[in-house]
C-alpha cells in the first residue's frame, strides 16, 4: 500500500496535471478519507468531553521560554533558579556539532536530578531534515531504541524546529509512534508539542501544518499546544535585512498569531538578540503582547523578568477574568439561556482565556 506521502504526491501530481484519470484519484481519495474516518473514530471514542483538542491537557503558560545548551553541566543545574516558565533542554542550534552526542547525554542525565516544580521542562530536538532527530529522541527518551529512558521524569513538552510542510509533521508524528511503540513508554506519556515557523514556505501552509496538527493530536503521541517564530532563520529564508524595530517581520508575525489562535494554540514570539538593550527588549516585549503573542523567547537570564512582566495579564485583565467565571458559574446555576457579560456575549473559548489569564497568574504567584 502507498504511504501517506506517496499518497499526497501522487494527489498533488494529479491536480498539477489535471489527469482525467478519475478512477485512479478516487481511489486516493478513498484513501485519504479512510484514514481521516479513523481519527475521528479516535476522538469520538476518547475526546468527547471537549470540542478542541488542545484543552484536553492543563494549561501551561509559557511567557519566557529559554534555551539551556545541553553541552553546558552548569548552565543545566542552574534551570531551578532561572525562575523561568519553560525551560529548554537545548539540543538544536545552540549545540555545535561536535557536541550533540555529549549534550544528549548531559539531558538525560539533567532528567534524573533536576527537580523543577513551576516550570514547564521542554526539549528541543534537531529537525526531521536535519537526519539528527531519531538519534535525538533515541538517546534522550528512550536509550538508542532499546529500552525506557532510565530517568525520574521525561520532558513534559517537545519543541520541533523547522516545520515547513504538513509532511514534516506526519512523518514525526510516526517517528514518535515507533518510539514509543519500541521503548514500551508507559501510556500515560504524551508530551506537549510546539512548532516553529522558520521559513516562508512554514509561513505559506501554516493553516494546513496546524490542522494535521490538530488531528494527529487525537492519535495521542503528542498534543499540538503552540508555536514559535523561529525569526532569523525566516529572515535569511526570504533575504531581508534585520533591523531593530523589526519593521521586515511585522507581517509574518502578525500571520503567526492569527493562524495560530484560530487553533487555540499558544504563539511565542522571536528573539531579541542585544542582551544588553534592556529599553529595546521590553519595548518590543510589549509590543508582541499587545499583538497577541502570548510568551516571547528569552537567551539571557536578564531578559527574563522584562520579558515576564509584557506577558503578565495586567490588574484589570485579572479582575475581568475573576467577574467572568464567577458570572458564568452564577449562570449555569440559574439555568437561563445565553451568557452575557458586559453586554457581550460569552462563548466558550472566551470562558477559556478567563481561565488561562488566573492559570499564568497561580505560576506568576508560586514561582514569586
Amino acid at each position: 500500500m502507498l504511504s501517506f506521502t506517496e499518497i499526497m504526491e501522487c494527489r498533488k501530481g494529479l491536480k498539477l496535471l489535471g489527469c482525467g484519470n478519475r478512477t485512479y484519484k478516487a481511489v486516493i481519495d478513498t484513501y485519504l478519507s479512510n484514514c481521516q474516518a479513523k481519527i475521528s473514530k479516535i476522538w469520538r471514542c476518547n475526546y468527547t468531553s471537549s470540542a478542541n483538542s488542545t484543552n484536553n491537557k492543563p494549561y501551561i503558560p509559557r511567557r519566557t521560554v529559554m534555551y539551556v545548551p545541553g553541552h553546558d553541566p552548569k548552565k543545566l543545574k542552574k534551570i531551578p533558579h532561572l525562575g523561568v516558565d519553560c525551560a529548554v533542554l537545548e539540543c538544536e542550534d545552540g549545540v555545535a556539532i561536535n557536541m550533540k552526542a555529549e549534550a544528549r547525554k548531559n539531558i538525560r542525565d539533567a532528567l534524573e536530578y533536576l527537580d523543577v516544580k513551576t516550570a514547564d521542562l521542554a526539549l528541543r530536538i534537531n529537525s526531521r531534515s536535519s537526519q539528527l532527530m531519531e538519534a535525538d529522541l533515541g538517546a534522550i527518551i528512550g536509550a538508542e531504541l532499546g529500552a525506557k529512558a532510565n530517568v525520574r521524569q521525561l520532558p513534559q513538552t517537545i519543541l520541533l524546529p523547522k516545520v515547513d510542510s504538513v509532511e514534516d509533521l506526519v512523518i514525526v508524528s510516526k517517528s514518535f509512534k515507533y518510539l514509543y511503540e519500541n521503548i514500551k513508554l508507559d501510556r500515560g506519556y504524551c508530551p506537549y508539542l510546539l512548532i516553529y515557523v522558520e521559513s516562508s514556505q512554514a509561513l505559506l501552509n501554516m493553516r494546513d501544518i496546524l490542522k494535521i496538527g490538530t488531528d494527529l493530536t487525537q492519535l495521542g503521541v503528542f498534543q499540538l499546544d503552540g508555536v514559535i517564530f523561529g525569526s532569523d532563520d525566516f529572515v535569511a529564508d526570504i533575504g531581508a535585512e534585520r533591523t531593530l524595530d523589526a519593521k521586515e517581520l511585522m507581517y509574518a508575525r502578525q500571520k503567526i498569531v492569527s493562524v495560530s489562535k484560530a487553533f487555540r494554540l499558544q504563539v511565542i514570539d522571536m528573539v531579541y538578540l542585544d542582551i544588553q538593550d534592556i529599553e529595546g527588549l521590553q519595548r518590543q516585549s510589549q509590543e508582541g503582547a499587545k499583538m497577541g503573542f502570548t510568551g516571547k523567547q528569552v537567551i539571557h537570564p536578564k531578559q527574563i523578568q522584562i520579558v515576564e512582566a509584557a506577558f503578565t495579564p495586567s490588574p484589570a485583565k485579572v479582575d475581568w477574568a475573576l467577574q467572568l467565571i464567577q458570572g458564568f458559574e452564577e449562570h449555569q446555576k440559574s439555568g437561563k439561556g445565553a451568557f452575557v457579560f458586559r453586554g457581550q456575549m460569552i462563548d466558550m473559548p472566551l470562558l477559556r482565556q478567563a481561565k488561562n489569564i488566573l492559570k499564568v497568574i497561580d505560576v506568576h504567584k508560586q514561582a514569586s
